[in-house]
């Protein structure tokens, strides 16, 4: 395939932007919802954080099963789908403990006063 020509003012790529051109409108965060009237305030969020945790660490367990399952149906053998699912429960292992020590951390900041100075 013969290559393209390079002449004087002939470009493949398209220009590209200034480094300060605008972007385009970027949407504001969206606010969580207020807590209802009754409840401390920091547990919605809390119980909210928990649950996708939650959803975080079941799908990693699917995982962890799906995975080795998957390799000794494509042909891998016993022993290396074994060590794989190993791999994948001792990662699931140390991020569920990470996720659980940063909601305790979560939950305590909120609940601990500040000091006013």
């Amino acid at each position: 395939m013969p290559a393209p020509s390079t002449a004087a003012g002939q470009t493949s790529a398209a220009p590209s932007p200034a480094l300060g051109a605008p972007r385009g409108r970027r949407r504001a965060p969206a606010l969580p919802p207020a807590p209802e009237p009754g409840t401390e305030p920091g547990t919605a969020a809390g119980q909210g954080a928990a649950d996708q945790a939650g959803d975080v660490v079941r799908w990693a367990v699917f995982c962890c099963v799906l995975v080795p399952v998957i390799l000794v149906v494509y042909g891998a053998s016993l022993g290396g789908a074994a060590g794989t699912a190993l791999g994948l429960v001792s990662v699931t292992a140390t991020c569920r403990l990470l996720l659980s020590r940063s909601e305790r951390g979560l939950r305590a900041e909120t609940v601990r006063p500040r000091r006013r100075s």
